[in-house]
């Protein structure tokens, strides 16, 4: 051993201090390592879930970092009162000198305290609106939604968002608390139409989509209002109607899921255009024009 320490020291130029320093630093970072990994391994064993598997994953390697560098550094600094010591000069430079990292930080430790969403969630963040699918100390990773693409579908982009973000711009959860959102569709027919028909042909149609969601939604409201003021009279389907310049305004109004808007439109439409190609007294209204010709005054004064 000692032929060892002699060769590292006058080959590299290595003192034996720094050569033992080195070696428990190895000797750390092989034993979190493999405890790291013999951690996951249980975790992979017991549980297929993917966020669970993935909040195991991103909170040990976490605590296996943040252990390293406070044993290595002890280590390598001689007394825990150097250590505090440097630590709070190095401290104070990083908030000068890294003001938005730290800001990212502390949105980091923001959101994981006080869950203003979590993996899974579907979020709009200013303007940016996507599932969450990432969460890391600087930055949380959404799955983008709208944009170009209508009725709150991925674009397939993936957006990267400081975790400061959460102190500057408000923040709307689709799925946290009451995962339902308040859809409307709106049917303009013209005014000759059966309005009165059309009205109740809507209001068949939505109940038969949504008779089960609103029984789902009464149980969820009274579950959420453990925590949130989150108070609804009336949860059934409702048909509104209104007047507009072209015609008579007919709006389904209905509850949904978060993610499967699109997908109650179309089959909600597809039973629309079914039921009206069976009646001729109702019709789509559209923007038009109509002219009007004024006859002719007939001259009857005498020659």
């Amino acid at each position: 051993m000692h032929q060892m320490t002699d060769f590292f020291k006058n080959s590299i130029g290595i003192s034996p201090e720094n050569q033992t320093k080195i070696l428990y630093s190895i000797v750390i970072m092989v034993v979190l390592g493999a405890m790291r990994f013999a951690i996951l391994k249980i975790v992979w064993r017991f549980t297929e879930d993917p966020k669970s598997r993935y909040t195991w994953r991103r909170s040990v390697s976490f605590t296996v970092g943040f252990l390293t560098i406070i044993l290595i550094g002890s280590v390598w600094i001689k007394a825990i009162g150097q250590f505090g010591a440097f630590l709070g000069l190095l401290t104070a430079g990083l908030a000068i000198a890294l003001k938005d990292m730290l800001t990212n930080i502390a949105g980091w430790i923001f959101i994981l305290a006080r869950k203003p969403f979590s993996l899974g969630d579907r979020v709009q963040i200013g303007e940016h609106a996507g599932d969450v699918i990432d969460l890391r100390l600087f930055q949380f990773t959404l799955l983008e939604i709208g944009n170009w693409v209508d009725a709150d579908q991925s674009t397939g982009r993936i957006i990267h968002i400081p975790n400061g973000t959460v102190f500057t711009q408000t923040q709307a959860n689709y799925s946290a608390g009451f995962r339902f959102i308040w859809n409307e569709m709106p049917v303009l027919v013209t005014f000759e139409s059966n309005w009165r028909m059309a009205r109740d042909l809507l209001q068949n149609i939505v109940s038969e989509h949504t008779e089960n969601l609103s029984a789902d939604a009464e149980r969820k409201i009274i579950e959420a209002s453990k925590k949130y003021m989150i108070f609804y009279q009336y949860l059934t389907p409702i048909v509104y109607t209104s007047v507009k310049e072209s015609g008579i305004l007919l709006t389904m109004r209905y509850i949904c899921d978060a993610r499967k808007r699109r997908v109650t439109e179309h089959e909600i439409w597809e039973d629309v255009l079914r039921a009206f190609a069976k009646r001729k007294d109702i019709e789509f209204a559209y923007p038009t024009q109509r002219f009007y010709t004024r006859p002719a005054e007939k001259d009857d004064s005498p020659l």
